[in-house]
């Protein structure tokens, strides 16, 4: 027994001993694989990834580290070198995707890292993660080329569509109406716009589909899709639905959707309803 507690005792302190040893092993092992990922970038001239890596803290326990001392002067003109080159890179980004835009007729405006293109589609670069986001859809990607091409695609889907204002209007007031006397409540109160939305993509579907309601057969309506049509009726002017209504969209965040408004800003939309137009 005495045996045992011999070793299993000298077992747990050389263990004691190992840990701040290994952590202290392990903490060197990382600053110097981390010193390896900006060799392999300075060789390859990644001036993108080099910005990103010495912007890490890494980067400043490296610095802070006695032996690594030297790495100071270097991480510090190697900054000042990164930073030139992604300014020169940022604008000759900017200028190939305002050029490559026009070329396929594509109204884009750039506040770089940002973008948009018409009400309703927007994007932003990220250099560092070599990503574009577009509409919350990821394109791994900063080509200006892709970028091009898929937000045309968007606007293709969002705008190349047949759109007439009042059909669009009178269809919404149709939905909000039949909310209304399901509800047991009187028209001109507002409703959820989650709600509303809902049946709005029902009241979309055909007979067809009714009767039997494979996936093919079922009519998709984004919500970039709603946002984009509340936006061509504001544009439209028409005032509202044939019978004389007039919409109202209510700001809040509450159980919101993203559309947008009759300034063509993004907001986030609690309820809907219909009221009489004042005199």
């Amino acid at each position: 027994m005495e045996k045992e507690t011999f070793l299993h005792d000298t077992q747990q302190q050389l263990k004691d001993i190992l840990r701040p040893f290994q952590r202290e092993l392990n903490h060197k092992q990382r600053l110097a694989d981390f010193i390896k990922q900006c060799v392999r970038c300075v060789g390859r001239d990644d001036f993108l990834r080099l910005e990103e890596l010495l912007s890490t803290k890494q980067a400043e326990q490296v610095e802070a580290e006695e032996v690594l001392s030297g790495s100071t002067s270097i991480f510090s003109s190697l900054r000042k070198y990164v930073k030139d080159q992604v300014e020169k890179y940022r604008l000759q980004f900017t200028s190939d995707l305002k050029r490559l835009a026009e070329e396929v007729h594509l109204p884009i405006e750039i506040d770089f890292p940002r973008f948009s293109v018409l009400k309703g589609i927007e994007g932003e670069i990220s250099f560092a993660k070599r990503t574009t986001t577009i509409n919350n859809k990821v394109l791994k990607s900063i080509d200006p080329r892709r970028i091009v091409t898929q937000a045309g695609r968007l606007k293709k889907q969002l705008y190349d569509r047949p759109f007439d204002p009042q059909t669009f209007i009178d269809g919404l007031y149709a939905v909000y109406n039949a909310i209304c006397r399901k509800g047991n409540f009187a028209v001109g109160n507002p409703v959820p716009i989650q709600q509303f939305y809902l049946e709005y993509v029902i009241s979309l579907q055909s007979k067809t589909f009714f009767s039997n309601m494979d996936k093919s057969k079922f009519r998709g309506y984004s919500l970039d899709q709603f946002g984009v049509d509340l936006w061509r009726f504001f544009e439209a002017k028409i005032g509202g639905p044939s019978n004389g209504m007039m919409m109202k969209l209510r700001p809040g965040r509450n159980n919101s959707l993203w559309l947008i408004d009759s300034d063509g800003e993004r907001r986030q939309i609690t309820g809907i309803s219909f009221q009489e137009r004042e005199i």
